[in-house]
């Protein structure tokens, strides 16, 4: 940050820490917004010939914002990171014009650019279960095979992310049937456990030769100490190449799997919301847009031609 004045440094700092206590957003996610709003303010510098104040920050134009916008589309930057670069500066112009007294329009005014959002892409029902059967197949010591079995099955039957399932205590065993999940942004949920995911977790521990310990990791690795999500990752890879499935097949696909057969099964969408911890109702309604896409397929495959 050394080409901005220590005005805007401190600035910076205080929208962090506001984001922080109001928000409750993940460390990771506020180092992302300081490094977006660096990078914007450093170009501001850069732009106008030298260090900027907060007064001259109140100025800022909306043609100077489009030349931000297009250095950026210039260096190849995909519309999706600068719509996400864009918010976190127009999430910091609020806060500062809130705290400085002075009208925002020109910033907030910029529209993002247009960008076709990813589907996500779950797996069929079938092929879910024949995840959970496979992956066990993957490895040599059955209590690694009855590890990862346990693991998939909390993803496709919780819908958990996979860095919520490793981050069970062993005090969270045996899993009782509805679990408390602290997930993003430090959020907490409550996620109700189906019995296999129970007997899973159950058979992974009694087969598991390091001692559960109510302070460490749920889920070892095979010399005891946290299992890492690209072990689980590798045994995914290897279970899709002998099911034939795609590169989408994925351990997030099964969370994604969760939620497109309950909302297939007539899931409420606020319901599903609370169960994967979306902030927004927005990314769990990308789910309805998967569940028409395979409407109109079936409709497709099946409709007579005229």
């Amino acid at each position: 940050m050394s080409l901005l004045s220590s005005a805007c440094r401190d600035a910076l700092e205080a929208w962090i820490d506001h984001s922080r206590a109001i928000s409750g957003n993940a460390e990771t996610t506020l180092t992302a917004y300081r490094g977006d709003v660096v990078e914007f303010l450093s170009f501001m510098t850069v732009h106008r010939g030298g260090p900027q104040g907060l007064g001259a920050l109140e100025q800022i134009t909306t043609a100077e914002m489009r030349a931000w916008m297009a250095g950026l589309r210039g260096d190849g930057m995909g519309a999706r990171s600068l719509a996400r670069k864009l918010s976190a500066v127009k999430s910091f112009y609020r806060w500062l014009a809130d705290r400085q007294g002075f009208e925002p329009t020109a910033v907030l005014s910029v529209r993002p650019p247009k960008f076709q959002r990813k589907l996500p892409r779950p797996l069929a029902e079938d092929a879910a279960r024949d995840v959970i059967d496979t992956i066990a197949l993957q490895a040599r010591d059955g209590w690694v095979a009855a590890r990862d079995v346990a693991v998939v099955t909390l993803l496709y039957g919780c819908g958990l992310r996979i860095s919520e399932a490793l981050g069970l205590k062993g005090r969270d065993a045996p899993l009782p049937q509805v679990l408390r999940i602290l997930g993003k942004g430090e959020k907490e949920r409550l996620v109700p456990v189906l019995p296999a995911a129970r007997a899973a977790v159950q058979d992974y521990l009694s087969l598991c030769p390091h001692p559960k310990e109510d302070g460490a990791p749920l889920f070892r690795g095979v010399r005891g100490g946290p299992l890492r999500a690209n072990a689980i990752q590798s045994a995914m890879a290897q279970t899709r190449m002998q099911l034939g499935l795609p590169a989408s097949a994925t351990p997030h696909a099964l969370r994604h799997s969760f939620a497109t057969h309950l909302l297939e099964a007539g899931g409420d969408l606020r319901a599903i919301q609370e169960l994967l911890g979306h902030a927004s109702l927005s990314t769990t309604q990308a789910y309805t847009a998967v569940d028409t896409a395979r409407l109109m397929e079936v409709y497709s495959r099946t409709h007579p031609k005229a």
